[in-house]
């Protein structure tokens, strides 16, 4: 498939090109704007002039004290040191070749029978895993924040989460049934300890939107042919 920007070429497939369209959006804003010489190819250059060209024209404020401070005390579980769980899980694992749907089934269905007989655990990883751990009857032994998926990790660390969890937890690797065994808690991180995370977290959120912003009004005055951009699709910010 090809695509076309302002009447230039970008092959690719359905998603590279989505992701190349975006860039030969920014490469012809870059020369429009003085940034890059309009037959330049070297991949550096052109790289360095979109860069410059996002520098000026995306700004991105500074979250004041209060901003920080406000999530700091909306989000007081993520700013804590130490905090371990003892965990096991099953793994169906999703591939592009399986019946998802077939899959949540089966999982689902082990789930309700993991709750209604919790001591089968062991006995049903074996059996169902696709994980390795399976061998050892799911046991993922000890984990701090920071070692798993954030998805598979947001679910072990609630403030709940004790025992076989009541659902699945969908993750990129598949369908999980987890089972927290046991919950260490941590020490609370104090706010002057945690404030420059939490600012530079905050601006990344206030980039990306404002990255899809600029793009989707790009893609607005481009003709485009081939691809769809808007600004809740936008690849260079995924």
């Amino acid at each position: 498939m090809t695509a076309y920007v302002n009447g230039v070429p970008v092959p690719g497939d359905v998603e590279d090109a989505k992701l190349a369209v975006v860039r030969e959006l920014l490469r012809q804003r870059a020369v429009e704007a003085g940034f890059l010489d309009p037959g330049a190819i070297d991949n550096e250059v052109v790289e360095a002039a979109i860069e410059k060209l996002l520098a000026q024209d995306v700004q991105v404020p500074t979250p004041s004290e209060a901003e920080c401070q406000r999530y700091y005390e909306a989000h007081l579980e993520e700013f804590r040191s130490g905090d371990l769980v003892h965990a096991r899980h099953i793994l169906f694992q999703v591939t592009p070749s399986v019946n998802i749907a077939v899959i949540r089934a089966r999982a689902e269905q082990a789930l309700n029978e993991l709750l209604a007989d919790p001591e089968r655990f062991a006995e049903m990883a074996r059996e169902l895993s696709n994980c390795p751990s399976g061998e050892q009857g799911g046991n993922l032994g000890q984990i701090g924040r920071g070692d798993m998926v954030p998805e598979f990790e947001s679910a072990l660390f609630r403030i709940d989460a004790l025992g076989i969890l009541p659902h699945l937890v969908k993750t990129r690797f598949g369908f999980h049934i987890v089972s927290v065994d046991r919950s260490i808690p941590g020490v609370d991180i104090p706010f002057e300890h945690a404030r420059e995370q939490i600012a530079e977290a905050l601006s990344a959120t206030v980039e990306e939107r404002a990255l899809r912003q600029y793009i989707a009004i790009l893609a607005g005055r481009a003709e485009l042919l081939g691809v769809e951009i808007d600004a809740a699709d936008t690849p260079l910010v995924q």
